[in-house]
């Protein structure tokens, strides 16, 4: 074989690998789920394909979708950050403290985002100058923050905010009412998907993932990057708590509790590899989709939230387990033998058990709603 058929055939070769990779990717999987999901979903309630009943279930997942763009930062670092609701909570109860003082609505904004922003240094500077592992910080933080919210306004609630504040979250857009929530949501994901994607930043977030001490050697500023995502995760959380709060026209210091779970829950069923180094803002945002479109269909069929949480619970653990799975059965890594094989059918074994268990046991979870 000359070798110009030689360069030929490798470049069709190629060409062909690079497709079949790119449909072998963990977004199309979020894609078909998402599609399935939603004819399940049409199947079982006819209110499902409701416009009204779309945007307001829009609405209802916002917050979690704004937290959850700088998670993605984060965990593709390699760290975590479990305070996240506790940060909104107390930047959302410092904003009702302060509206209930007197103080002008758009300065308690300010300062409720300020207080995000220092909240996000504080974690961001013991992970990064202390060198304190990110799990054992943000726990700490994940209970001083949601303590400093009850420090802010007691067993009390803030409410009385004025109408051009909570257009912020109940505002709609058009005759088909999507909510204003939902533009702030998709601006921030374009920006957060362009610094991740086509950003230098970005590209030092898979450096640190991947290999810390060879970003350090490579002349990244790993201790700035670090703090500088973690200021943002603060500052998100914050504008997530003020739309919280516009939303509900209240704010209580128990706001959020159990949010950070399902923000992280959100970051990993969407590909993003909970060790760091890899994954995309486009398989997060598809996963907030199916999270948002499951509890919406769960909801419409009375499901309560403990059924719901026991499945978005499992999607979370097959999300870690599925993609080691298919690292063994795919790339060339995969070796037929009995250890391969038993991981294998324990995954199988496990998704079974749970689905037997989940409808044996609906009507009971239905008569307990």
């Amino acid at each position: 074989m000359t070798p110009s058929t030689n360069s030929s055939s490798n470049g069709v070769m190629t060409t062909r690998e690079s497709v079949t990779d790119f449909f072998k990717r963990w977004e199309w999987l979020l894609v078909a789920l998402i599609v399935i999901v939603a004819l399940v979903n049409v199947r079982l309630t006819p209110y499902f394909l409701d416009t009204r009943n779309l945007m307001r279930a829009t609405s209802d997942f916002m917050e979690l979708g704004l937290m959850m763009l700088p998670m993605v930062f984060i965990i593709v670092t390699g760290n975590i950050d479990l305070s996240v609701a506790s940060t909104m909570a107390m930047c959302a109860s410092l904003l009702g403290l302060l509206h209930m003082n007197g103080t002008n609505i758009w300065v308690a904004v300010v300062a409720a985002l300020v207080l995000g922003l220092l909240a996000g240094l504080l974690n961001g500077y013991l992970v990064a100058k202390v060198k304190l592992p990110s799990l054992v910080v943000t726990l700490g933080t994940f209970a001083f923050y949601r303590g400093m919210a009850f420090a802010f306004l007691g067993d009390q609630a803030a409410r009385g905010y004025p109408e051009a504040f909570t257009y912020l979250g109940q505002g709609t857009l058009g005759s088909i009412r999507f909510p204003f929530s939902a533009v702030l949501f998709i601006f921030f994901a374009i920006i957060f998907t362009l610094i991740l994607h086509k950003m230098k930043f970005g590209r030092t977030l898979y450096v640190i993932g991947n290999n810390e001490d060879a970003g350090y050697f490579a002349g990244v500023n790993v201790d700035r990057t670090k703090i500088v995502i973690f200021m943002m995760s603060g500052f998100m959380s914050a504008l997530a708590g003020i739309v919280l709060a516009a939303r509900f026209g209240s704010t209580r210091p128990d706001i959020g509790t159990g949010l950070e779970l399902a923000v992280i829950t959100a970051v990993v069923l969407g590909g993003v590899s909970i060790m760091g180094g890899s994954g995309t803002m486009i398989g997060a945002i598809l996963a907030l989709v199916l999270i948002g479109e499951m509890r919406f269909g769960m909801g419409l069929i009375n499901i309560p939230g403990q059924g719901q949480n026991i499945v978005i619970g499992f999607m979370l653990i097959l999300s870690i387990m599925l993609p080691y799975i298919a690292r063994q059965l795919t790339g060339g890594a995969f070796k037929s033998d009995r250890n391969t094989w038993g991981k294998v059918a324990l995954g199988l074994i496990a998704s079974a058990l749970f689905a037997l268990f989940f409808f044996w046991s609906r009507n009971l979870l239905l008569g307990a709603a």
